[in-house]
């Protein structure tokens, strides 16, 4: 089931009028990732308000969140001795159906729709969706089983308040289920899959040998319509060896986790009876003629031979719209910190420290390289400011998030003439008004890491964007970064300096100087443009906020610095990380790869990360202390991505470039996933810029993009594996061939539309003689024809809107298709699906099969 956006409020609202002392306390899965955390945090401070007990619960992989169904929402269920309640997913199993690997499926007692009482709330911004959460997932009251057999599926569901998957207001839990929190995007861009998977769902099952006896043999089937079987089989989790599958203590668990796992295509959904065909063919007979007809012929009743082939042409046709789905590529919606946020602006909760939480999560998932398009190169917004996860849409909603600041944060009248010489000079602001302030303020925030708390030197150094187009990795690329600090008046000597203790005339003139002389080294985004008015137009404007004379930080600058301790470790100085990292690791790490011992090394990573988020004042000085994490993971991007580009170390296979981070100072760092993916991101935009000055396109079909997708591989010489991660070239890339091709076929249509006005044109003039008076009903016509011939000629842009032309991020199938071809060790376990992790010795035929698959489409 899912919850529309226009109803974000209505469970929560059920579950504070139902809440009792004796409830049993919301169970919340979170995954360790600074969106998730910071929804974490909104939603945990709503909960303490309306006193209603909770329990975190960190989730690293599917291993994790298969164990904390069966040891903490299996005992929750009714029908297992306990009372039910409420399990909150924040960024977890949004691909994946929930009802089989949270426990909640009770298939083997007959109870396919009983859930126990226990109702899921789904908040994850990766797309696909498994469409069984969505438009399925649907409990039933267990005492009343027997009496809900017999009544008419539609009709059950459309008196509980679901029609067809969807929420209304009328609905209660209580009852269990699963619930997908909408963004929008079901509503408005899931009509086809909404409308397949339902008639999936309310069709008759059909044997094998019925469609055997029409004549379709099981070969040409399964080259043209995959099964249900072969859609079982991409969900397996990983390809291991069968002594580690045999020794494993968690035999059902894991076996569970292996056919639920990274699911991108799921089979058939489970049907009614076979009563529904008895139905309709029941039906078919009401409408036959009888002897007393007038008619002399009598229609001959459909056989049921014929039923059954209109019945599978129906099936397949719906099941290519649901692979049509699922085989699109990844993607990502709306930050899910930004959906819990409108729940609390629904119920009237939303202040500066929640807000603050929204902007902090939304501005980390520029920072992981989510785009719409899946994991890779965002789309910089070349003119200026953030480069944006997703395009017109993620633009929509900071400028939402800008309304708020202002809302919540009005200009003191006394400093009203200060606030705005500041903001026309577009002075970088880093100290508070005053001992207590605590308000949030706009901010002409430039593309550098934080600028506040380094060096202008080394914030302009490792900043991704200026780096890869000033090629700071070669002698030439860092003296060009030298004349540009000349060109704008500033001495090395000042440039090294920490930011804050710089000469305050250049910090008031370095934004106008940024804008003058950036644009002469292919820097024309480097700072967002000159606003056009005082309070609404901020495009590309970030977001500060001061702890009185604590701290002033940007919304980027905490993503960083949070990002950083998740993926280095909690508050531990860099040279005593490694040893520490080494032998934890050597100590318990398992053969078989799985990963208890990971969520335990990473559960200090997480509540130091929550602590640092904290909405006390204790807050700024957490994160100040975290701050060396993130230099020293920032140094060692630079210095691995350096070494791979200045010693040729990037080979282009076949369908991707490929990079292995095997040996250096830094090798151990870059076996989290986190950090890796930082690296390739950060190695793609270098390689992504040489491509466009050099000319280089891509293409993919009919499709040309810039930016080559990227695979970048890890040792971890203790586990002896390699974490493998592939991203996504060039962002989201515009399919301009479909765009054409559609241009075309609307001229064709609007000549054929002309050729008919002259037609009709030269009949009215004929008939204007006869009879003058129907010109009045020409106009109205000619008025439907342009308003028709204008609807048409905005296509284009809805198409854009809803990203059908976009190549996305196809590496997780990919990794599954060459699971399946091959005999390589690879264990997919992470909710990123372009992550996995492969044995030592296998990763060059895995390489080798994977260059010959499609990664973008």
């Amino acid at each position: 089931m899912y919850l529309p956006r226009q109803l974000i409020s209505h469970l929560y609202q059920q579950l504070l009028r139902s809440h009792h002392p004796l409830s049993p306390p919301v169970l919340i899965l979170v995954a360790l990732e600074p969106d998730a955390l910071c929804a974490c945090r909104i939603l945990t401070a709503l909960l303490k308000r309306d006193y209603i007990p909770h329990k975190i619960q960190p989730v690293a992989g599917y291993g994790d969140l298969a164990r904390a169904g069966e040891e903490l929402v299996r005992p929750m269920r009714t029908n297992n001795g306990g009372s039910g309640g409420v399990v909150v997913c924040l960024g977890v199993g949004g691909l994946v159906d929930l009802s089989e690997i949270l426990c909640l499926s009770s298939e083997e007692e007959g109870e396919e729709d009983d859930m126990g009482g226990v109702e899921v709330w789904v908040f994850d911004a990766r797309r696909p969706w498994n469409l069984a959460n969505v438009f399925g997932g649907e409990g039933r009251p267990s005492a009343a089983a027997d009496s809900m057999r017999a009544i008419n599926l539609g009709a059950r569901r459309g008196s509980r308040g679901v029609e067809k998957g969807c929420i209304t207001s009328a609905y209660t839990s209580g009852n269990g289920g699963i619930v997908v929190y909408d963004d929008g995007d079901i509503e408005e861009e899931l009509g086809k899959e909404r409308e397949a998977y339902c008639e999936l769902v309310a069709m008759p099952e059909v044997g094998e040998e019925d469609e055997d006896e029409d004549g379709d043999s099981e070969s040409d089937r399964d080259e043209d319509h995959p099964s249900s079987a072969d859609s079982k089989k991409r969900k397996s989790w990983s390809r291991e060896d069968e002594d580690d599958e045999s020794d494993d203590e968690d035999g059902p668990p894991r076996q569970r986790r292996r056919s639920d796992s990274g699911s991108y295509i799921i089979s058939s959904p489970s049907r009614p009876p076979r009563r529904a065909m008895h139905d309709s063919s029941n039906s078919s007979r009401s409408v036959t003629p009888t002897s007393d007809s007038p008619s002399p012929v009598q229609p001959k009743p459909p056989s049921a031979r014929t039923l059954r082939r209109r019945l599978l042409r129906m099936k397949r046709k719906h099941e290519n719209v649901l692979q049509s789905y699922y085989s699109s590529g990844t993607s990502y919606s709306e930050p899910i910190s930004s959906i819990v946020y409108s729940l609390a602006s629904e119920l009237g909760r939303e202040d500066n420290d929640l807000l603050w939480l929204a902007i902090v999560g939304v501005s980390s998932l520029e920072l992981s390289g989510r785009t719409m398009s899946g994991v890779g190169v965002s789309n910089a917004l070349e003119y200026g400011g953030s480069a944006g996860w997703g395009g017109e849409r993620g633009e929509r909603i900071r400028q939402i998030l800008r309304d708020e600041v202002l809302r919540l944060n009005p200009p003191d009248p006394y400093e009203r003439d200060r606030d705005i010489r500041g903001e026309i000079n577009g002075v970088i602001p880093t100290t508070a008004r005053s001992p207590t302030d605590k308000s949030i303020r706009l901010s002409p925030e430039p593309r550098f890491i934080l600028v506040r708390h380094w060096s202008l030197y080394d914030s302009m150094l490792h900043s991704p964007y200026l780096a890869s187009r000033l090629h700071v990795w070669t002698e030439n690329g860092k003296k060009r970064l030298h004349k540009l600090l000349a060109k704008m008046g500033i001495s090395l000597n000042q440039s090294h300096q920490n930011y804050t203790h710089m000469d305050m005339e250049l910090k008031r003139v370095l934004r106008q100087r940024l804008l003058k002389y950036a644009p002469m080294y292919g820097l024309d985004g480097l700072v967002p443009p000159e606003a056009s008015g005082h309070a609404v137009s901020r495009e590309g404007w970030g977001f500060v906020r001061c702890w009185g004379w604590k701290a002033c930080l940007s919304a980027t600058d905490v993503g960083v610095i949070i990002g950083a301790v998740l993926e280095v470790g909690p508050e531990e100085a860099p040279g005593v990380w490694d040893a520490k990292r080494a032998s934890r690791t050597a100590t318990t790490s398992n053969t078989d790869g799985s990963t208890e011992s990971d969520l335990a090394s990473l559960l200090p990573r997480f509540w130091s990360a929550y602590d640092a988020l904290s909405l006390t004042s204790e807050s700024p000085t957490l994160l100040l202390s975290s701050l060396p994490l993130a230099q020293h993971l920032h140094r060692a991007i630079l210095r691995t991505g350096t070494s791979l580009l200045a010693k040729h170390q990037i080979r282009h296979l076949r369908a991707f470039r490929i990079a292995v981070v095997k040996d250096g100072p830094d090798v151990k760092l870059f076996t989290n996933p986190g950090a890796l993916t930082k690296l390739a991101l950060w190695v793609a935009e270098a390689i992504r810029v040489q491509e466009r000055e050099r000319g280089d396109t891509v293409k993919v079909g009919r499709r040309r993009a810039l930016g080559t997708p990227l695979v970048l591989a890890g040792l971890d010489e203790d586990r002896g594996l390699y974490v493998v991660v592939g991203t996504g070239g060039g962002g989201g890339v515009v399919d301009f061939a479909a765009l054409a091709k559609r241009r075309e076929e609307r001229r064709k249509k609007k000549e054929a539309k002309e050729k008919k006005r002259k037609e009709r044109e030269e009949r009215r003039a004929k008939r204007a003689a006869e009879r003058a008076a129907n010109g009045e009903d020409d106009d109205e016509e000619e008025t439907e024809e342009s308003s028709s011939e204008s609807e048409s000629e905005s296509e284009d842009e809805q198409d854009l809107r809803s990203n059908k032309h976009l190549l996305r991020n196809r590496f997780g199938i990919a990794f599954q298709e060459v699971v399946q071809e091959t005999s390589a060790r690879v264990r997919i376990d992470s909710f990123e699906h372009c992550v996995v992790e492969v044995q030592k010795e296998d990763l060059g035929g895995f390489l080798e099969a994977l260059s010959f698959r499609s990664v973008v489409g």
